[in-house]
């Protein structure tokens, strides 16, 4: 069986973007970069909203890896071996390999992923990880707090819900951002 894992750069203040939509700021390094590596390694299925796709997609193509590092490289092999599955009412059709459209979200098809699944499963995009969350799927939250406030945005985690949650590891990074883990407990 593998593990709903919900894992994202987020901002101290828990946004995933500022006001303005972006996140540059979380542009990680390339220690962590290693990291997020190694994280994705264990997973054999990306569960994508719409826009997380669109943002993850930029993987496909080696056109503007060439002069990036060794570490960035590699992580496009990993993104590319992974099957990916996006929640979308409007996306015509995918551009990458190994991708599947969903119209809606099916909690009972993400169970069945879950349970029938050798290796773990990730869930990106803060609509539909709160889905996710608001149907008691995810087993885990792997964040990385970048040294930044941002004010206001796009929150990182479901409002209006309570999470109850175990601290599982965590680690601290040269550049200042800090990797932490938890379990997510289920009543």
């Amino acid at each position: 069986m593998g593990t709903l894992i919900y894992a994202a750069n987020i901002s101290l203040d828990g946004f995933l973007e500022d006001e303005t939509g972006s996140f540059d700021w979380s542009v990680p390094d390339e220690d962590v970069h290693a990291f997020w590596n190694e994280h994705e390694r264990r997973i054999g299925t990306s569960l994508y909203g719409r826009r997380m796709y669109e943002t993850m997609r930029v993987w496909e193509s080696d056109d503007w890896l060439t002069n990036e590092p060794a570490v960035v490289r590699e992580y496009a092999g990993i993104w590319r071996d992974t099957d990916k599955v996006v929640y979308s009412s409007s996306l015509a059709d995918v551009s990458t390999a190994r991708t599947t459209i969903q119209r809606r979200f099916d909690p009972a098809a993400v169970r069945w992923l879950k349970e029938t699944s050798s290796s773990d499963l990730s869930i990106g995009g803060a609509g539909i990880a709160a889905e996710a969350f608001r149907h008691g799927l995810v087993d885990e939250c792997v964040l990385l707090l970048c040294p930044v406030v941002v004010g206001g945005g796009k929150p990182a985690l479901p409002r209006g819900m309570r999470l109850d949650l175990e601290l599982l590891d965590h680690r601290r990074f040269g550049n200042g951002v800090i990797y932490i883990r938890h379990a997510v407990r289920q009543a």
